[in-house]
């Protein structure tokens, strides 16, 4: 069961990475550091029980930079909608407004 997880956790990671090189996502995008957190999440959990300290340390850190990211990247969304939302509500109103002229 141990190479199950260590597999999958590799495969997130790997995943992200050659979507990347491929263009296919950006390293900066919700799904390329969801597969971070996740995959390399899974591999320092493994390489805690496994007492494999070098390794925890390479996951460990990849999958906090990853969150760091991820964090930054969703709260940079939600501020854009919060600074976005009250202009399209007011379009809205303006459009009503122009349709009654």
């Amino acid at each position: 069961m141990n190479i199950v997880i260590q597999i999958v956790g590799s495969l997130l990671v790997l995943a992200g990475f050659a979507l990347a090189q491929w263009e296919v996502l950006d390293p900066k995008s919700v799904w390329y550091l969801v597969l971070n957190v996740i995959g390399s999440g899974i591999l320092a959990v493994d390489a805690v029980f496994e007492a494999q300290w070098g390794f925890l340390l390479l996951e460990g850190v990849w999958a906090i930079v990853s969150l760091i990211g991820l964090i930054g990247v969703l709260r940079s969304r939600t501020a854009r909608r919060t600074i976005m939302e009250p202009t399209v509500a007011a379009s809205r109103r303006d459009d009503g407004a122009r349709r009654e002229d």
